[in-house]
C-alpha cells in the first residue's frame, strides 16, 4: 500500500490528501466528477487497504464547496468504511461548512446519523 495518496483538484473534482503515517486526511472542494464512481474508486480502495493496518487515530476532514448526488453516494461508502474502522479505533471526522450553507451543514448532520459516528461540524 503507498503511504499516501494525493488527487489534485480540478474545477470539477475535490484536492484529496490521505496521510497513511498520520492517519490524516482531508477532502476539499467541489465534488462534480462526471463520473463520481470511478473518480471516488482509487480513494475507497486506498481506504479499503488502510484500514486492514491504520494509524493510532484517524482524522477526516471533510471541507466541501458542493457535492453532487452521484458524489453523496461515494461520500456515503467512505463514511461507512470509517465506520467500520471506528469499531476498534479512535476515528474523528470533522465536517466543514460555510456560514449561512444551511445544505453543507444539514449534509454533515444526514451523514453523521447514517453512518453512526458522530461528526464534528465545524463553521469556517
Amino acid at each position: 500500500m503507498k503511504n499516501e495518496l494525493k488527487i489534485e483538484s480540478t474545477e470539477d473534482t475535490p484536492f484529496i490528501d490521505f496521510e497513511k503515517q498520520t492517519g490524516n486526511f482531508t477532502i476539499k472542494g467541489r465534488s462534480l466528477p462526471e463520473d463520481a464512481f470511478s473518480f471516488y474508486a482509487p480513494v475507497i480502495e486506498w481506504l479499503l487497504e488502510y484500514t486492514k493496518s491504520p494509524a493510532e487515530q484517524t482524522t477526516v476532514i471533510f471541507n466541501l464547496e458542493y457535492f453532487n448526488t452521484a458524489s453523496a453516494k461515494q461520500i456515503f461508502k467512505i463514511a461507512g468504511l470509517l465506520t467500520a474502522l471506528s469499531n476498534n479505533n479512535k476515528v474523528i471526522i470533522k465536517w466543514h461548512y460555510d456560514e449561512g450553507d444551511k445544505d453543507m451543514y444539514s449534509s454533515g448532520e444526514r451523514f453523521s446519523k447514517l453512518c453512526g459516528v458522530p461528526f464534528q461540524l465545524i463553521k469556517n
